[in-house]
Protein backbone atom coordinates (compact mmCIF):
# COMPACT_ATOMS: atom_id res chain seq x y z
CA UNK A 1 0.00 0.00 0.00
CA UNK A 2 1.44 3.62 -0.90
CA UNK A 3 1.96 5.97 1.69
CA UNK A 4 -0.67 8.39 -0.02
CA UNK A 5 -3.42 5.24 0.00
CA UNK A 6 -3.01 5.26 3.53
CA UNK A 7 -3.56 8.51 4.25
CA UNK A 8 -6.26 8.73 2.16
CA UNK A 9 -8.08 5.53 4.19
CA UNK A 10 -6.69 7.13 7.81
CA UNK A 11 -8.26 11.13 6.85
CA UNK A 12 -11.64 9.28 5.53
CA UNK A 13 -11.59 8.09 9.11
CA UNK A 14 -10.52 11.20 10.55
CA UNK A 15 -7.67 10.24 11.15
CA UNK A 16 -3.93 11.55 10.37
CA UNK A 17 -1.09 9.74 9.06
CA UNK A 18 1.46 9.14 11.42
CA UNK A 19 5.37 8.26 11.32
CA UNK A 20 4.54 5.81 14.14
CA UNK A 21 1.67 4.37 11.84
CA UNK A 22 3.52 4.39 9.24
CA UNK A 23 6.59 2.85 10.49
CA UNK A 24 4.61 -0.10 11.88
CA UNK A 25 2.73 -1.07 9.06
CA UNK A 26 5.79 -1.15 7.18
CA UNK A 27 7.53 -3.22 9.75
CA UNK A 28 4.44 -5.86 8.89
CA UNK A 29 5.50 -5.83 5.46
CA UNK A 30 8.38 -6.42 5.81
CA UNK A 31 8.59 -8.80 8.62
CA UNK A 32 5.72 -11.33 7.16
CA UNK A 33 4.64 -12.84 10.41
CA UNK A 34 5.45 -10.72 13.49
CA UNK A 35 4.20 -10.33 16.74
CA UNK A 36 4.11 -6.95 18.39
CA UNK A 37 7.22 -7.62 20.04
CA UNK A 38 9.49 -8.04 16.90
CA UNK A 39 7.46 -5.22 15.13
CA UNK A 40 8.63 -2.87 18.39
CA UNK A 41 11.98 -4.08 17.52
CA UNK A 42 11.94 -3.21 14.50
CA UNK A 43 10.12 0.51 14.85
CA UNK A 44 12.85 0.97 17.29
CA UNK A 45 15.50 0.70 14.90
CA UNK A 46 14.23 3.78 13.39
CA UNK A 47 12.47 5.81 16.07
CA UNK A 48 13.66 4.65 19.23
CA UNK A 49 11.25 6.43 21.20
CA UNK A 50 8.31 4.46 20.38
CA UNK A 51 6.60 1.90 22.94
CA UNK A 52 5.08 -0.86 22.62
CA UNK A 53 1.73 0.14 24.12
CA UNK A 54 1.46 2.42 20.31
CA UNK A 55 2.58 -0.63 18.56
CA UNK A 56 -0.10 -2.58 19.93
CA UNK A 57 -2.69 0.35 19.87
CA UNK A 58 -1.67 0.79 16.07
CA UNK A 59 -1.78 -2.62 15.06
CA UNK A 60 -4.95 -2.12 16.45
CA UNK A 61 -6.06 -0.04 14.41
CA UNK A 62 -4.20 -1.24 11.05
CA UNK A 63 -6.67 -3.98 11.61
CA UNK A 64 -9.85 -2.15 12.13
CA UNK A 65 -8.89 -0.49 8.57
CA UNK A 66 -8.41 -4.18 7.02
CA UNK A 67 -4.33 -3.80 6.71
CA UNK A 68 -2.96 -6.26 8.61
CA UNK A 69 -4.88 -9.60 10.40
CA UNK A 70 -3.75 -11.30 12.88
CA UNK A 71 -3.60 -15.29 14.19
CA UNK A 72 -2.72 -17.12 16.82
CA UNK A 73 0.59 -19.11 16.36
CA UNK A 74 1.31 -19.63 20.40
CA UNK A 75 0.26 -18.96 23.68
CA UNK A 76 2.14 -15.78 23.33
CA UNK A 77 1.53 -12.80 21.61
CA UNK A 78 -0.80 -13.04 18.15
CA UNK A 79 0.88 -13.03 15.25
CA UNK A 80 0.12 -9.97 12.52
CA UNK A 81 0.71 -9.67 8.36
CA UNK A 82 -0.70 -8.09 5.98
CA UNK A 83 -4.08 -8.35 4.80
CA UNK A 84 -3.86 -8.46 1.48
CA UNK A 85 -1.83 -11.72 1.52
CA UNK A 86 -3.70 -14.77 -0.18
CA UNK A 87 -5.48 -16.46 2.83
CA UNK A 88 -3.65 -19.27 4.17
CA UNK A 89 -2.81 -22.02 7.11
CA UNK A 90 -0.12 -22.00 8.99
CA UNK A 91 1.40 -25.22 10.22
CA UNK A 92 3.34 -24.70 13.24
CA UNK A 93 6.33 -26.67 14.53
CA UNK A 94 6.21 -27.17 18.06
CA UNK A 95 10.16 -28.14 18.06
CA UNK A 96 11.59 -25.48 16.23
CA UNK A 97 9.10 -23.13 16.07
CA UNK A 98 9.11 -22.86 11.85
CA UNK A 99 6.02 -21.52 10.61
CA UNK A 100 5.38 -22.76 6.88
CA UNK A 101 1.88 -21.64 5.24
CA UNK A 102 -0.33 -24.23 3.04
CA UNK A 103 -3.27 -23.38 0.68
CA UNK A 104 -6.63 -23.02 2.37
CA UNK A 105 -8.74 -25.30 0.27
CA UNK A 106 -6.99 -28.39 1.67
CA UNK A 107 -9.23 -27.54 4.55
CA UNK A 108 -11.95 -26.46 2.83
CA UNK A 109 -13.76 -30.18 2.83
CA UNK A 110 -13.69 -29.97 6.27
CA UNK A 111 -15.02 -25.96 6.36
CA UNK A 112 -17.55 -27.12 4.23
CA UNK A 113 -18.75 -30.11 6.73
CA UNK A 114 -18.76 -28.13 9.42
CA UNK A 115 -20.37 -25.22 7.97
CA UNK A 116 -23.62 -28.19 6.81
CA UNK A 117 -23.59 -30.14 9.52
CA UNK A 118 -23.40 -27.56 12.44
CA UNK A 119 -23.78 -24.27 11.23
CA UNK A 120 -20.28 -22.98 11.65
CA UNK A 121 -18.12 -20.94 9.43
CA UNK A 122 -14.43 -22.07 9.57
CA UNK A 123 -12.30 -18.34 9.52
CA UNK A 124 -9.65 -20.00 7.29
CA UNK A 125 -7.02 -17.40 7.42
CA UNK A 126 -6.69 -17.65 11.28
CA UNK A 127 -6.16 -21.32 11.20
CA UNK A 128 -3.29 -22.50 12.92
CA UNK A 129 -1.87 -26.31 12.73
CA UNK A 130 0.49 -27.12 15.13
CA UNK A 131 2.73 -30.34 14.87
CA UNK A 132 5.92 -31.38 14.42
CA UNK A 133 7.72 -30.33 11.06
CA UNK A 134 9.55 -33.03 8.68
CA UNK A 135 12.63 -31.77 9.05
CA UNK A 136 12.48 -32.43 13.39
CA UNK A 137 10.67 -35.62 12.68
CA UNK A 138 13.87 -36.45 11.38
CA UNK A 139 16.25 -35.02 13.32
CA UNK A 140 17.20 -32.69 10.80
CA UNK A 141 16.28 -29.31 12.32
CA UNK A 142 18.70 -28.53 15.46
Amino acid sequence: MSESSLAEMLRARGLRLTAQRQLVLQAVLDLGHATPERVHAAVREVAAGVNITTIYRTLELLERLGLVTHTHLSHGSPTYHAAGEHQHVHLVCRECGAIDEIDPDLLRPLAEQLEAQRGFRVDIGHVSLFGVCGRCENGDHK
